[in-house]
């Protein structure tokens, strides 16, 4: 192997990237299409939704600091279950995080596309998304939607960008958060202010009274939970540049529950004035359009630029799906170099680039399937995404237990409060979830459930095969060196 192939990740991430990172993953699309849902389902009580989430989700956060700084390796939850699981379990943990990754990138990318549309259609630039038609390729003159032209448009610049500068990436993602979060913050701002307005929209906390309205009791918070969950996924991301980011020991734990910690008080705000402005009956009728239709009502007209609520909210839909595109483009390319790292995919993928101190070939790999992945139907493209989440985070807090176990001496800078409680609750909690999903796979999308278990298939067949590959390869290196042939000239006695 020459110097160039042994070449190893540079730190070049602060503290406010690893951050980034996470909030941009979790500050995706989902708090301006779910809250309106989540409405509907709990009414008022969906704040308290939002809030029970991010407990939830906590819990599973608590392991992945513990693991981040015992385990300071790029790769996220396969690093971790790397130290301490079999070859074949850490292979399918790694192939199932790695397509979770890539497939939910898919669905960002196709996510982008609409509210850009719909962002120059507000500037008078084009006509709404939905009226735009197909393009017609110049060379094979085939009609292709406008959205998927724009979401390979935005893997393949985002890939480029990625390719090229880890430390250009990540300080792209903070600059896109810090906008996004900027625009929320303002869309909060000018609903608390406008309490006593006197206007048609003004907001006020009788419209949380009651809390649970009739027909939507205690209860109704369980699937709203469940609809919402995908939301707080993201701060796990943070884990898979642990060896890009500064410090990764003290930084990783401490960008996981900032970012956590500011995710959950960003939507507790926006859930509470979107609520106390519409109200969530009309919240819930507005459906995914439920916050721009807040904005709307309330935000000023004939500003420069943002022009009206509606159009802020779509400038904040394109940075969040941008944003979320960009955090698992990295992520998804650090799980397979992790991989290719560890010999567990072929041994180009798990090396960085002698110029660009990127894992290039990762980042291009993680890119094609990511396309391929655009062309899958987007409901069970979500299905699959979230189903193998929930499946990896419980095998991360059984790594997280199972290290403890086995290797209590370890070097823990950081250590679970109360454990075992934490995980223990984070693998119920998890379990319960995508026992949930999966029966409603069975009922409603059992293509998505056909393809997941494909997936994981493709998977068995393909550690096989690159074992098998190894083996051999291996072997004709050593053979010749028993039986030399004759015609190397006299042996001397």
């Amino acid at each position: 192997m020459s110097s160039h192939d042994q070449r190893e990740p540079e730190a070049e991430l602060g503290l406010l990237d690893a951050t980034m990172i996470g909030m941009g993953a979790m500050i995706g699309a989902g708090i301006f299409v779910l809250t309106g849902l989540a409405a509907e389902i709990s009414g008022p009580a969906a704040i308290l939704v939002f809030l029970l989430n991010g407990v939830v989700t906590a819990f599973t956060g608590l392991s992945y600091a513990e693991l981040a700084s015992a385990i300071p390796k790029s790769g996220g939850g396969y690093a971790f279950v790397r130290e301490i699981f079999d070859d074949f379990g850490s292979f399918m943990m790694g192939w199932m995080l790695w397509f979770a990754y890539m497939i939910a990138g898919a669905l960002y990318a196709l996510g982008f596309a609409p509210n850009f549309i719909e962002l120059l259609h507000v500037y008078g630039l084009t006509a709404a998304p939905g009226e735009v038609g197909a393009v017609i390729l110049p060379v094979l003159g085939v009609g292709v939607p406008p959205r998927f032209i724009l979401a390979f448009v935005a893997v393949a610049g985002l890939v480029a960008l990625n390719a090229a500068s880890t430390a250009a990436s990540g300080s792209a993602e903070t600059v896109f958060t810090i906008i996004k979060v900027t625009i929320l913050m303002v869309f909060v701002a000018f609903g608390f202010l406008s309490a006593g307005g006197g206007g048609e929209t003004s907001f006020t906390f009788q419209n949380f009274d009651p809390l649970f309205t009739e027909g939507s009791g205690p209860f109704s918070i369980l699937p709203a939970m469940g609809l919402t969950f995908i939301a707080f996924e993201g701060y796990d991301l943070i884990t898979t540049v642990t060896e890009e980011v500064e410090n990764p020991r003290e930084n990783i734990p401490k960008a996981i529950f900032v970012s956590l910690l500011a995710t959950v008080v960003v939507y507790l705000l926006v859930v509470t004035v979107a609520i106390g402005t519409l109200g969530a009956t009309e919240l819930a009728a507005a459906g995914e359009a439920g916050i721009a239709e807040a904005a709307t009502s309330f935000m000023p007209t004939g500003v420069p630029v943002i022009q009206n609520g509606g159009a802020l909210i779509v400038f904040g839909a394109v940075f969040s799906t941008i944003t979320a595109l960009n955090a698992v483009v990295i992520a998804s390319s650090r799980v397979a170099f992790s991989m290719g790292r560890e010999g567990q995919l072929v041994q180009s993928v798990g090396q960085i680039h002698y110029r660009f101190g990127t894992p290039f070939v990762a980042v291009l790999l993680s890119a094609v399937v990511m396309l391929g992945s655009v062309f899958l139907p987007t409901q069970s493209a979500g299905n699959m995404s979230s189903l193998f989440f929930l499946l990896s985070f419980i095998i991360v807090n059984v790594a997280v237990i199972r290290l403890r176990r086995e290797r209590p001496n370890m070097n823990r800078p950081y250590k679970i409060p109360y454990y075992p409680a934490p995980p223990l609750l984070a693998i119920a909690l998890n379990a319960i979830l995508a026992v949930v999903l999966i029966r409603f796979l069975i009922q409603t999308d059992l293509l998505a459930l056909l393809l997941s278990i494909g997936w994981l298939g493709i998977g068995a067949v393909m550690y096989v095969a690159l074992n098998e590959y190894r083996t051999r390869r291996t072997a004709g290196r050593t053979e010749p060196t028993t039986d030399q042939p004759a015609t190397d000239g006299p042996r001397e006695d």
